[in-house]
């Protein structure tokens, strides 16, 4: 197939991963591209695209320049995606798979009947929420990571071109290891709603080294939340490429797993679990779904919680998350399942429905101030 890939715009597709979104695009194009399909990524300029074509949406990841949700920022994506929606429709790709979390993409594909299926990775939110709730058609699908990710987006009733199709990871890139040396460990964006400070005032109670990996998102939370407990038991290790990444779950005896919003997957609990970690988590999103029988649970923002279950993940044996992993979340699954939705919005293409019953939507649709920074 030849099939565009529609990224997130606010950092590169390229490693070391800022997060999870990041990492699936990067992840999905090679695999794509070695299932012999013919890959062309829409990303920013900064993106590794050696698995395909590269279509520069914008010169590097907004993030650089922005602070995300602004009037500006704003502007400056709807331009971007207003210039994708055109190549798009020029573009004579079999199968759009859209990873943007922009309301234009979903619209675009029902209205001129392109065949697309949108992955949904976030709770939703409002603008993007409307044009999901207005764009299933037999062409037009949706995937989530997660059955919890699945109700919040569509509460009881699910239109039937919403799939689940969970997260995947190469457990080649993650290896096993046996043993561990009895510390914890924590990985993600640093920033308030990943939790961090929570870990470590969990580690610190149930007496567990814990060393922490990931990019500062939000320097004042560093400062104020984890900056001042560093200790000898308590460290920051850096943002880490993945191979150094797993070298340190493969060493570690525990994840400390922290979400403080409606988590839709959790990238990192499957990578650690791959290498063998058993996790302690907040029962929060799709944690308990994903980490199952490879972790112990503690309420919200519960530390005292998180401590006891940072103990009691201690016992469980390490081929257990490993398994869990190989069952249920690798790539070539993740992969296989994208397919299956692509075959499906493909053959919807050829059902007849009322052209009523399709509303339209074309670049007039923007608002004038994304077309104003458009045609600059």
């Amino acid at each position: 197939m030849r099939i565009a890939l529609l990224a997130h715009l606010r950092h590169p597709i390229a490693p070391p991963f800022k997060g999870g979104m990041e990492a699936h695009s990067w992840h999905l194009a090679r695999g794509l591209a070695a299932r012999g399909h013919d890959v062309t990524l829409f990303a920013s300029g900064d993106s590794d695209a050696d698995a395909g074509a590269l279509w520069p949406v914008l010169p590097h990841g907004y993030d650089r320049d922005h602070a995300p949700g602004t009037p500006a920022v704003n502007a400056l994506l709807d331009a971007a995606h207003a210039r994708v929606a055109a190549a798009l429709l020029d573009g004579g790709f079999d199968v759009i798979h859209n990873n943007s979390l922009h309301r234009y993409p979903p619209r675009l594909s029902r209205a001129h009947r392109l065949s697309c299926v949108t992955s949904l990775h976030v709770p939703p939110f409002d603008a993007l929420h409307r044009a999901v709730l207005d764009s299933a058609a037999p062409w037009s699908r949706f995937t989530v990571t997660s059955a919890r990710q699945i109700a919040s987006w569509w509460n009881d009733d699910p239109p039937p071109q919403a799939a689940v199709v969970h997260n995947g990871i190469d457990p080649a890139l993650w290896p096993f290891s046996p043993k561990g040396d009895g510390s914890a460990v924590w990985a993600g964006r640093i920033t308030p709603n990943k939790g961090a400070h929570l870990a470590v005032r969990a580690a610190a109670l149930a007496g567990i080294p814990l060393t922490l990996f990931g990019a500062v998102e939000d320097q004042n939370y560093f400062a104020a939340r984890i900056l001042p407990f560093l200790n000898g038991g308590i460290r920051y290790g850096g943002h880490l490429p993945g191979p150094d990444l797993a070298r340190e779950f493969g060493r570690a005896s525990v994840l400390m797993f922290t979400p403080l919003w409606d988590e839709p997957f959790g990238l990192a609990a499957i990578e650690a679990m791959c290498c063998g970690l058993p996790v302690a988590a907040l029962d929060m999103g799709a944690a308990r779904e994903v980490i199952g029988p490879a972790g112990r649970f503690a309420a919200l923002a519960d530390a005292e919680g998180l401590a006891d279950a940072a103990q009691a993940a201690l016992s469980i044996p390490r081929g257990i998350p490993r398994e869990r992993v190989l069952d249920h979340f690798t790539i070539d699954r993740m992969i296989a399942g994208y397919e299956q939705q692509y075959d499906a919005a493909i053959a919807g293409l050829a059902q007849s429905a009322p052209a009523a019953a399709y509303p339209t939507w074309d670049l007039c649709a923007v608002p004038a101030s994304a077309r104003a920074v458009a045609a600059s």
